[in-house]
This record gives structure tokens, sequence and C-alpha cells, in this order.
């Protein structure tokens, strides 16, 4: 993957959002025995994920490798849904990682991982308390309401790699909202919207926990993932909604993530059922 810096002619057009500094992300992430080894900004693409899967797959692309959109057109979601956004309104990246000292059964732990990873650099950058609904979403508050301002999803990219998508709305202003429960950090109240400082901590942060979560093979009670994602998840001790393939639904509490990262609900007939995979709806607190 050879990195080519991001160039746009109207490059001050809103100078709310000036364009990143690829230069002075490689020198501030890029360093010897680091996790990251390049990193790539583009003007724009259809999404940052589809990109790197290629790239991985066709081996033109290692561990450590970083793709960042000024814009994306086609942003992918969970269940194939695809969202886009003003240019330079917010973080549009992916990253691959090979845990090849991890069991493939405990992969399903890197977007929660990712979520930790996010919620923890936004916190000490952006001053914003994110919080996390399971299994891939980031929420902040905006007038006393819990709005999602970003999302994570997670795909695999050929036999040992696994690409990490990240999309969060940074500047994105009340009337450019694609829907009335979104948010962004702006609207949240950062404390800096600077997207160079906020994308170096939170790829500074995922360097962080993705190497203890390694060291430990994976295991989440010895990284401390599983006790810190439950800490912040905005998801647990809510009564909720899981809408499962299949148009099947289960209503509960939920009160605990297992072993494998899977949302555990107490339902009504006194049960309780793992959700490995699903839209959450919140409906209440517990």
């Amino acid at each position: 993957m050879t990195p080519r810096d991001a160039s746009d002619d109207n490059r001050w057009s809103d100078l709310d959002r000036p364009p990143l500094n690829p230069a002075a992300l490689r020198r501030g992430l890029v360093r010897e025995g680091g996790l990251w080894r390049e990193v790539q900004v583009v003007r724009r693409t259809g999404s940052t994920n589809t990109d790197l899967v290629a790239l991985a797959t066709e081996g033109r692309a290692s561990e450590g490798a970083v793709l960042v959109a000024e814009e994306q057109t086609a942003g992918k979601g969970r269940l194939d849904r695809t969202w886009s956004a003003p240019a330079r309104s917010g973080l549009f990246f992916s990253v691959l990682l090979t845990p090849a000292e991890v069991p493939v059964t405990r992969w399903g732990w890197l977007p929660l991982l990712t979520g930790v990873a996010v919620a923890t650099g936004l916190a000490r950058a952006a001053g914003v308390d994110t919080a996390l609904k399971w299994p891939n979403d980031l929420l902040v508050t905006v007038g006393g309401e819990e709005r999602k301002a970003g999302g994570i999803l997670a795909e695999r990219a050929g036999s040992g790699g696994v690409v990490i998508g990240v999309g969060i709305n940074v500047t994105l202003r009340a009337e450019e909202l694609p829907v009335p429960r979104a948010g962004s950090l702006a609207l949240a109240g950062a404390v800096s919207t600077d997207r160079d400082p906020l994308l170096r901590g939170i790829l500074r942060s995922l360097e962080d926990w993705y190497g203890r979560w390694r060291a430990a093979a994976g295991d989440p009670v010895v990284s401390e993932l599983q006790e810190t994602y439950a800490a912040g998840c905005a998801t647990l001790g809510r009564t909720v909604r899981a809408e499962l393939p299949g148009d099947r639904s289960i209503t509960g509490e939920a009160v605990a993530l297992d072993g494998d990262g899977r949302l555990v609900l107490a339902t009504g007939d006194g049960l309780q059922e793992p959700v490995g995979a699903g839209d959450i709806v919140h409906l209440r607190s517990a």
C-alpha cells in the first residue's frame, strides 16, 4: 500500500473543517516497534473498509495499515446499511489487524475493543463522554438526549486479518444531521474538534488496548477489556429489544456481557438468553 496524500482543490472552502495533515499524522503515529506502519489519507472514496479489505486480500496491505478518507460517499454500516456525511465533517477510517496470537474464537471482541479505545481516546482528546451501545454504536449526549455520533464495523480480510472501520461525526451541524437521533462531538460540547489530534488520540488508544488484548491471547478478563466495556456500556441495565435475524425479536433487561462478548438478556419468563448479533433498541432504564 503506497501512501498518497489527500488533495483538495478547495482545501479551505470551509474554515471550520480544515483538511487533515497526512505528514503530521505519520510523524505522530508511525514509529519503530509500534503498531501503525503506514497512514494513507485520500480525498474521497466510497468506503475505507471496502478499499482496505481489497488491499489486504490482494496482499498489498499489512497489519498496522491505516486508511483515512476526508469524505465517504458510501460508508458501510451493519446489515449492509450505507451512510455519508459532508466532506471533512468527521473521522472516517479503517485499520488492518492480524491478531495471529489470539484464537479466532476471540476475534469477536475486536469491535468491542475498538469501541473502548475510541471512547477512551475521545474522552482525552475531545473532552466528551462517549457511551457504548452494544455492539457497535458510539453515543454522546446532546441537549440531555442520547444521540448516535458514530459506529464501528469489523470485516474479515482474507484468512488472517480483520479490517475495523470507524466513522465519527465531529463537526456535523444540527441542520446536517441525517436523522433526528444523530449527534456529533461539536453538538455534544467537545472542547476540541481538531481532527488531527482526535485521530492520533484514538489510534494511540487503540494501539494500547489491542496490545493488552493480544498479550493476554485475547482473554477479555485478563486484559480487563470485558470489565472496561461493561463499565462504559449504556445498554447494560436497560430494558431493550433485540431484533434478530429471521424477523425474530427478544425483549428483556440487558444484564451482562458473557465471555464471548455477547449481550445477555433476562427475559420476562425468567430465562437468560445471550445475543450475539442483531439490532438493539434501547426502550427504557431498568
